[in-house]
Formats: C-alpha cells, structure tokens, sequence
C-alpha cells in the first residue's frame, strides 16, 4: 500500500491529466483537537470522487457538496488558493464532526499546474525529498529539493511543506512475526522488504507485495542505502545474521534501528557491538531493544502490533515514555509481583 501524501498526488495528477478539475485541500493549522495533523491532504474531483482526508469524514462532506454543486461554474476551479476554517463554533464543530473545541483551517488548491504536479511525483519516484511552497496570493508554487526534511509551516502567506518517498521497512529475518509486521507497514503505507539467507525461511514467506532479499544482512542493509524514512527491524533470533545487519543499520541515518530479543539477549548484544565492534553506549542509544511498547503481547501478531507502534510513534516523532519500553516495564512488574 502507498503512503497517503503520494496516493493524493498521484490521484490529483492522474485527474487532471484526464481533463478534470481537481481540489487540493491540506491542512494548514488546527486549534484544539482534531481528527487529521497539519500537512494532511486531500483530492477532489469535480465528480465528488475523494482520495485522502482532511477530517473525519463531515468536513469533506461539506466540500464535496459545494465544490461539486459549483462545477457549473467553470471560474470556480481557475482562482488563487482559499483559506477556509471549520469548527469555529461549538454548533460547527458538531456540525463537522470535530472534537469538542476543535478548529481546522483548510488552504483548498484549485486545478494545482499538471505540469509541477509531474515534476513533483518524479522526484520523489526517485527517493528525493522535495519542498513545496505555496503563495496564497496567487497559487504560485515553487519546488526545491531539500536534504532536510523541514516541519510543516504556514504562516498565512505561504504554505511549506517537505513531502518524501514512501517509508521504508527492512525487515531481517522472514519468520511469523516478520510475515504479521510486514502486512501491518503496508497496511501502514511503507513499502517492505524482508531478507534472509535461510532458504528454509525465505522459501514459506507468504505476504504479497513484499521485495525479498537473499543474502547476507550487512550487504542488504548497505544496499538498501537507508535513510530518514527507513526503519530496519531484525527479527530473525539469530545473532550472527541480526548483529551483522545492525552494525551497518547504526551506520546509517535510519530514524529506527531495532531487534527482537529478551533483556538478556539484547544486554549480551549491546556487550558484544561494544566489546568487537567498537562500539560504545553512546553509540548504541540509537538501538532498540527489546522492541515494541509493552502491551503484555505475547503471540507473533500481538508482538507485531507492539512493535509496529514503536515504529510509528518514531516515524511521527512522538515521545513515548519509559514506562512503555518493554523492558522497564517487565521489571516493574517484577517488583510489584515480588513486593
């Protein structure tokens, strides 16, 4: 399954190509609770058909009614951008399905330039990370490609938002709870690859839509040329397969770097990338492990589940706190089981 942001593009693109009209709608800034974050974006095409969200569900109702009942209009789609806000009111917020004291403010896009919108998608294709910015004044956009990627900014004239190729998982290892983690990141919108030289595994692997690697971790990883929208997880309970692999994964600038594994195992790990491969415990803060919050899971889905909340609490920049790593919370458990 493809990320969302480049599903949306892809669609609006494909839309106009064909002669549509085309609303592009993001989220620009919210006040209180709300159903979807700034950067959130939406297509409509003149048909009412959506791909996307910007809201639970009411709000795109809303657009879809106005936009669609006002395609007879043919100025309606050739106009700089509009910023309009929902939620302004309890009775509205109600109205839209907003949380309570929930705002959202929209900048709607109509008929974006075919021609940036290919330029666009072509440069993410190629794993580029692109900055777009629009002027609300006009619906001027610039694109630039940027080796950071920047937080999502509107400052009432312009909208920047950096967009990226899809998220990637490498998973090593290609047993059960690789197989339940692997359908949980496509569903999720990363694209997946598993690797592992054990024809006896890679031989049985049965999730579709999955690139499989066979070969050595270390190659696989180097290969892989990870960025900030991979994660490397190592699944496969086999030191000498997953330590090769996190020697390079720690190498890279992957926003996660995690292995399955007991307290014990992952404290004889962290002692053996110290004690033979120079590193040290500064180094390994990067490491996960044992990965996955504690939820007390226990089957490979609800290990998978675990882990893929990991996964996405790290991709969205979230802090989770201590008492959610899994080893501080089993020995807390301990204790109070002991005490």
């Amino acid at each position: 399954m493809e990320s969302i942001d480049l599903l949306v593009l892809r669609s609006a693109r494909d839309w106009i190509a064909q002669g549509d009209n085309v609303l592009l709608a993001t989220v620009a800034r919210t006040w209180g609770s709300s159903p979807r974050p700034v950067g959130s974006m939406m297509a409509l095409r003149n048909d009412g058909r959506v791909v996307g969200s910007v809201s639970g569900g009411c709000i795109e109702d809303d657009l879809i009614h106005r936009f669609t009942q006002a395609y007879g209009e043919q100025g309606i789609y050739a106009k700089p951008p509009q910023l309009v806000r929902y939620g302004v009111s309890a009775v509205e917020a109600h109205r839209f399905g907003l949380p309570c004291g929930g705002t959202v403010e929209l900048i709607l896009e109509f008929c974006p330039s075919l021609t940036l919108l290919v330029r666009l998608l072509s440069e993410l294709d190629a794993g580029s990370l692109v900055r777009r910015q629009v002027a609300l004044s006009d619906g001027a956009v610039e694109l630039a490609p940027t080796a950071i990627p920047e937080r999502f900014c509107f400052d009432g004239k312009y909208m920047v938002n950096t967009l990226g190729p899809g998220f990637r998982a490498l998973l090593i290892g290609a047993g059960a709870l690789a197989e339940y983690l692997a359908t949980m990141a496509l569903f999720n919108g990363f694209s997946v690859s598993v690797c592992d030289p054990r024809s006896e595994y890679m031989s049985g692997w049965s999730v579709d839509g999955v690139d499989k690697i066979v070969g050595m971790p270390d190659d696989a990883v180097r290969d892989f040329a990870p960025d900030m929208r991979t994660c490397i997880v190592c699944l496969s309970h086999d030191p000498k397969l997953d330590d090769l692999a996190l020697i390079a994964a720690l190498e890279s600038s992957a926003f996660y770097v995690g292995t399955i594994g007991s307290r014990r195992n992952d404290q004889s790990r962290r002692e053996r990338l110290i004690e033979h491969f120079g590193h040290s415990e500064t180094s390994l803060q990067r490491l996960r492990g044992p990965i996955g919050i504690y939820i007390g899971s226990k089957t490979p889905a609800e290990i998978a589940v675990s882990v893929m909340a990991e996964i996405i609490a790290a991709k969205n920049d979230v802090f989770l706190p201590n008492e959610s790593q899994v080893a501080i919370a089993k020995g807390e458990r301990e204790r109070r089981l002991l005490s």
